[in-house]
């Protein structure tokens, strides 16, 4: 028999540092990354293309049936692809992140994301990160984490993410209120909002560093093991 794939789910709020973490965690683990994120940003980004607003149900659910997503892994690295083009890094900024937020309430375009992620998964051993992955996407998981951080310290370091990516735009201030207007919508959307698993285990990165983190999940991933 087939031995069951490791997927290791890391659920948060924007600006957590978990797509960092999931990196670097994957990586340690020599195993592959799957940012669900960016595939919530890619359709976002159909609908920006297309001239649809986020928010409009109707609307974004009518663009799934001739929208195409795919992951795409090269030498370990993931990529997205929108429609068979790369769309990295359009969907890597603030205003992407907002329509991801926007067009991950519609239960027709989680279903559609869920059910890719979860084939996904079947076939690799994998770290997820997202917003939902141990509630909805692999409540079977026995490797669930709730990354967080105050809102403080979240907008500091997505402040300083844009500031090294060139992005000087917008202030610490506009960033952080961007946050936790995220942070609002997140936990108030009817489908499948923000939430922590029963069964995850809470990590508060407010006071650690990115190696912290790793080293802690790896410990609590090897506890976790032994007692499976």
């Amino acid at each position: 028999m087939e031995q069951q794939k490791i997927n290791i789910a890391l659920d948060g709020p924007a600006g957590a540092g978990k797509s960092t973490i999931a990196k670097q965690l994957a990586q340690k683990l020599d195993i592959l990354y799957l940012d669900t994120g960016a595939m919530y940003r890619a359709l976002g980004l159909k609908a920006k293309k297309c001239g649809v607003d986020p928010k409009d149900r109707a609307k974004v659910e009518a663009l799934l049936p001739d929208t195409r997503v795919d992951v795409i892994y090269q030498n370990g690295q993931m990529r997205v692809e929108l429609d068979g083009e790369n769309v990295e890094p359009a969907i890597r900024t603030q205003e992407m992140g907002m329509y991801a937020s926007a067009v991950a309430a519609h239960p027709g375009v989680r279903e559609y994301l869920v059910e890719l992620q979860r084939k996904i998964a079947l076939e690799n051993d994998l770290v997820l990160d997202g917003r939902d992955i141990g509630t909805c996407v692999l409540p079977d998981t026995r490797y669930k984490f709730f990354i967080t951080a105050s809102l403080e310290e979240r907008a500091r370091r997505r402040f300083a993410e844009l500031v090294q990516k060139g992005e000087k735009s917008e202030s610490f201030e506009a960033v952080k209120a961007a946050m936790a207007q995220r942070d609002k919508a997140d936990a108030e959307r009817e489908f499948s909002p923000l939430s922590c698993a029963d069964d995850a285990e809470v990590v508060d990165t407010t006071e650690m560093d990115i190696d912290e983190v790793v080293d802690f999940l790896i410990e609590a991933i090897d506890t976790r093991r032994h007692q499976a």
